[in-house]
This record gives C-alpha cells, structure tokens and sequence, in this order.
C-alpha cells in the first residue's frame, strides 16, 4: 500500500472508529456488487487470556463476524472437552452471530522421527473430531519446517502424504483441514507448492498466511497465482494499518478469485485498549474492502 493510501485508510479508520458504538453488522462489512469479505479474529495474542463468553462478546461488540480458537488459550475449548461441553460451545455460537470458523492446531508433519510424526497425526484426528462437534468446519495445521539433514524432496512427500491421511479421516467428518503457510522454508510458497502438487485430498486447502516472503521473487502476484488453485476458505492477515505489506492487493486478488471465506487477524502486538485496536481493524478492513474493484 503507497503512503497517499496509507493515509487515507488511517484517517478513515480514524473517522469511522469515532463514530462506532456497538458492532458492525455483516452487511456493513460486504462489497456491494462483489463477493463479501469477511472479517474475523485468531485468538493468537489480542484474544488469548478471553474466556469463551468474553471471546464472543468482544467480537460482537466490536464488529468481527468470525473467530479462530487457537490452542492453549483462555477460551478452554480443547480435547478434554466431554460431549455435554462440545454441545454447550457449539450452542453458544450457534446463539451468536459469531461463526466458529475452527481450530487453529500446532499439529505438523515434517518430524523424521516417526513416532513424533504419529503422533501429530493422531492428534489431529481427535481435534477434528471436536471441530466437528463444537459446529467448526475445519482444523488448521502446519508443516513447519524442512529438517536441513534430510533430503528436502522426501520431507515434502511425508507432509503430503500426512495431510492426505488426515484429510480423508477428516471428509468423514464434514470438516477441512486448513494448511497454514507457516514455518522455515515451508512458508515458502513454492515449497508450498511442491507440497500441494502431492495432496490428492479435495478437503485439504491452503491458509495464505500473509508472510513477508510472500513478497520475494516472482513477488506477490506471483507467489499467489502459484497456489491460489488451493486457497481455502481462510487467510491470515496482521494488523491492516501497519502498513507493511501490500494488502489491497492481496484484498484485490481474493476477490478476483471469488473467495468467499474468512479473512482472520492474527495480531501480535500489545495495544492499550483491545477492544478500541478491534474497531480501528474493522474500520481499516471495511475501508480496503471498499476499495477492491
């Protein structure tokens, strides 16, 4: 984004954050005319230590339509969980305009050591299970890293061959299985790629995961016509006002793609005020939105 643009987002977002009271209602947040984004939060770092009733009331309150319950955190929602408090988690998103995207896993599958692959593996047949009982419709993963001292082309068919496995366990259960671009050189998106040139399962899409080498040589349309054949229906992104990565255009290529899923923050830093920093993003996400053609 060019600092004229820049600009005119953060006054905008300025403006619109003045006015904000209560949330911002899904239509308020659609392209007319165009395919709608949306807009939602990975509990990551600004909704970690958020109860599951807090977790939804401050995403109503503040606008965001959707929400990603990263592992480990305060929500509480997790394997452990019995069917009378699946049941209870999925009633309170079904009661809330809130969407229970998924699960938001650290499952990978890159280990050469078999007994650690297995287990991941198996792991992440149980949370699918509770994605599917809590009324999720998928689990994000990560193959993480290329181990230096093995062959990088057998790496890439184990993680392949994992995510097969795990996406036709997880077909049976109505759900995906989200890959998010993550992790030493697997955040890479030709290796990326090469991973994905090896999936056969239809259910196991990519999660573009909006990472500072996506902008490497053939730079970001590049990269992204690269793999957009598998993006799913999530995209992480950061904060939309830092300026630092070019996200109308990455707004601009989902749309002309006819994305129609989830657009999720994955903020990291540490504002004052949480729930303001929320509807300044909002604000910054429905003004890009605008501005799509």
């Amino acid at each position: 984004m060019n600092k004229s643009r820049r600009s005119f987002v953060k006054k905008s977002v300025i403006g619109i954050t003045g006015l904000t009271i209560g949330g911002i209602g899904m239509s308020s947040i659609s392209c007319s005319g165009k395919p709608s984004l949306k807009f939602g939060l990975v509990t990551y770092q600004w909704g970690k230590d958020w109860d599951l009733p807090t977790l939804i009331s401050n995403c109503e309150k503040t606008g965001l339509q959707a929400v990603e319950l990263r592992t480990e955190h305060a929500h509480g929602v997790e394997t452990s969980l019995n069917q009378a408090e699946r049941k209870e988690v999925r009633k309170r998103f079904a009661d809330s305009p809130v969407t229970c995207v998924g699960y938001g896993s650290n499952f990978e599958y890159h280990s050469p050591d078999t007994s650690k692959l297995q287990w991941n593996i198996d792991q992440t047949k149980e949370y699918v299970m509770l994605c599917k009982d809590i009324g999720a419709t998928g689990l994000k993963v990560k193959p993480n890293s290329l181990p230096p001292d093995v062959p990088k082309e057998k790496t890439i068919a184990q993680i392949a061959a994992s995510l097969n496995e795990v996406g036709r366990f997880a077909k049976d259960y109505g759900q995906l299985i989200r890959v998010e671009a993550h992790g030493r050189f697997t955040s890479e998106l030709p290796n990326m790629k090469a991973i994905f040139d090896q999936v056969t399962e239809e259910n196991v899409k990519i999660c573009w995961n909006s990472n500072v080498v996506d902008l490497n040589p053939p730079g970001i349309e590049g990269n992204f016509n690269m793999v957009k054949q598998w993006i799913g229906d999530t995209v992480h992104v950061r904060e939309l006002t830092a300026g630092d990565y070019p996200y109308e255009k990455l707004f601009q290529m989902l749309t002309e793609i006819k994305f129609k899923g989830f657009i999720l923050l994955e903020a990291s830093s540490d504002p004052a005020d949480r729930i303001v920093a929320l509807k300044e993003q909002v604000a910054a996400f429905k003004e890009l939105s605008s501005i799509v053609k």
